[in-house]
């Protein structure tokens, strides 16, 4: 295996790059290339995410729960987490603070506008 990105299915794609964007992702793709977009790839470092409408799923993959949020934590290592949790906090809803784990990484999670929790972790010295 090479690499990880997942598909993470919304309702309002456009609040979605919004939102993405203030966490400083990139729009890389999307389709359509102009106008009401149905999938978007962004990117930010080695992280990216594709995010899909419910709507453009159709009758496909019914197993697919079709609201938003879920039992879903992305766990996205970054380097310089306090000038990040700093640069994001009055712009996101943060849902545990800033904080030193047991195993030694350094974390924040936030809840974003679809009700997925993200968490950033940094392993500092």
């Amino acid at each position: 295996m090479d690499s990880l990105s997942p598909n993470i299915f919304v309702n309002d794609i456009d609040k979605t790059i919004d939102f993405y964007k203030t966490l400083g992702f990139k729009v890389a793709m999307t389709v359509p290339d102009e106008g009401n977009f149905v999938w978007v790839m962004m990117t930010c470092g080695k992280v990216n995410f594709m995010f899909q409408t419910f709507e453009s799923l159709g009758s496909e993959l019914p197993e697919i729960s079709r609201q938003n949020g879920g039992s879903l934590l992305l766990y996205i290592q970054i380097k310089e987490i306090r000038q990040f949790h700093d640069k994001i906090k009055d712009k996101v809803k943060i849902i545990k603070g800033l904080e030193k784990t047991f195993y030694g990484a350094t974390e924040f999670s936030i809840l974003d506008n679809n009700g997925y929790i993200l968490t950033f972790a940094e392993n500092e010295e």
